[in-house]
């Protein structure tokens, strides 16, 4: 579904990615994974043009990305961030249906859409008419989710979406998304920088570490055989967490 061939990004001296080369299989989710200026959030602009290559190609479905006006191109592949980016003066309803009306959607089916993706998120259909100011983190960030499905993209890019959240919150927003992903088979692209989110949701781990691909593959090949010492250290990572957490529940 995604193809990145030798996708290179230099600001001036600075490499933000170097020679990357990856294939993302449909209906896969695969974590970009790696510490804060690894080139994770570069890669994921590269691929909907938000950031242009310096070299290298993007292919989407066998198509190069270059054939296809910026515009076209974002209207079809589902966007989320941490940053959630809803447009307040817009009630809940205007912002899922953005896109949809961009597309030329007859107001009717905007408004089935509307309403199905919010069923789709676990928010109460009253929520079409508040403005986003009026919801919590988690609920702005679910209309977010949904405002990225509403033009029924086959591909998300989702970075760090859910970083923000606090633990409970942010469980069940993975546990959804798992379920919407599966259901609708959309091919899908996470960032994240924690090990565990990405051991959690991954079908396949691509870490990365100053702008380069260091290893790919399932959870379990990273957890038993890491490529270096960088990977290896990432693997420990949540394994540290949970010992940690035993030693204060024993002292508790």
């Amino acid at each position: 579904m995604i193809t990145l061939r030798n996708l290179t990004k230099t600001y001036g001296d600075t490499v933000a990615v170097r020679d990357l080369s990856l294939d993302v299989r449909a209906g896969e989710l695969l974590v970009l994974l790696g510490t804060s200026g690894c080139g994770k959030t570069t890669t994921l602009k590269m691929i909907n043009r938000l950031v242009e290559p310096t070299a290298g190609t993007v292919l989407i479905d066998g198509r190069p990305h270059a054939a296809v006006a910026p515009v076209e191109l974002r209207r079809s592949i589902g966007y989320v961030f941490q940053g959630i980016g809803l447009f307040p003066h817009m009630t809940v309803g205007e912002n899922i249906g953005i896109v949809p009306r961009l597309k030329g959607w007859e107001p009717a089916r905007r408004t089935r859409r509307i309403e199905e993706l919010l069923r789709l998120v676990n928010l109460p259909a009253a929520s079409k008419d508040r403005k986003p100011a009026a919801l919590s983190g988690g609920q702005q960030q679910r209309v977010g989710v949904a405002r990225a499905l509403a033009a029924e993209p086959a591909m998300m890019l989702m970075d760090e979406p859910f970083g923000a959240l606090d633990p409970l919150t942010r469980a069940a927003l993975q546990e959804e998304y798992q379920a919407i992903r599966t259901r609708l088979n959309i091919t899908t692209i996470f960032v994240t920088h924690d090990m565990t989110e990405a051991l959690l949701l991954g079908d396949r781990i691509a870490v990365m570490d100053e702008g380069r691909l260091i290893q790919t593959g399932t959870p379990r090949e990273l957890l038993t055989d890491p490529t270096n010492a960088y990977v290896e250290r990432l693997m420990t990572t949540p394994r540290t967490q949970a010992e940690q957490l035993d030693r204060l529940m024993g002292k508790a």
